[in-house]
């Protein structure tokens, strides 16, 4: 998460959840993908760019009994995340824990987590070797860690394909608007950094992670698991 996102995402909390549906092509399906290929069990959860809390939801559902830590980079959503959590009175062990800041500035504890997820986050960070170093540490041996993300794809007439076929979904009735559109590019241009999921795969191995794979793709968007050694 970079500087921008506190400002950028906080003016977006009304439409995000309209909008992330309208732009992202089979959004419930992926969400509800990676709930699948989550543990059964975690005490300790850790989800990175919470958002307006769609798949905050579902973990506090999947995950009641466990220690829950919500982390985004905009203030305004996290708190939309906290409201949400909040009205739906899940009866938890512990209250959950939710933290405004940049993922990079995190401080956790190694070993302080079971599980770590993340959806449509990680591609606003430039140094992935060392956050999944970060992570890697944070996470007890044999931890998850399970992310939904946009990815540069390989080669790039791969990539060309994918990215077209991204507009021309926005660009479908009922969709985005014209406005939408080139916020979401302007936006893509400036603060974006995809990584191609060999990239993924071999920063992830270097930071001790193992048991790699892709478990869904649909033209950028992919679902990688990873176990840590």
């Amino acid at each position: 998460m970079q500087p921008f996102a506190s400002g950028y995402f906080g003016s977006m909390v009304e439409s995000y959840d309209s909008l992330i549906r309208r732009a992202v092509p089979r959004y419930d399906e992926m969400i509800s993908t990676m709930l699948d290929y989550l543990p059964g069990k975690a005490e300790r959860v850790l989800e990175l760019g919470c958002g307006t809390g769609n798949l905050s939801l579902a973990l506090a559902r999947r995950f009641s009994a466990a220690s829950l830590t919500f982390v985004d980079g905009s203030a305004e959503m996290l708190d939309v995340t906290r409201s949400r959590i909040d009205k739906n009175r899940l009866g938890f062990r512990a209250r959950p824990t939710y933290i405004a800041s940049r993922f990079e500035d995190l401080n956790l504890a190694d070993h302080s987590f079971d599980l770590v997820v993340s959806s449509i986050s990680l591609h606003h960070v430039v140094d992935k070797a060392s956050l999944y170093a970060c992570i890697r540490e944070a996470l007890r041996d044999g931890g998850r860690f399970c992310f939904a993300d946009q990815m540069k794809g390989e080669p790039d007439e791969n990539h060309y394909v994918n990215w077209k076929g991204w507009l021309d979904y926005c660009r479908q009735p009922g969709n985005c608007t014209d406005d939408e559109i080139q916020s979401l590019l302007d936006h893509a241009a400036a603060h974006d950094h995809y990584t191609s999921l060999r990239e993924h795969m071999s920063l992830l191995t270097a930071s001790g992670f193992l048991a790699l794979d892709c478990v869904w793709r649909n033209l950028m968007w992919g679902i990688v698991t990873a176990t840590a050694g």
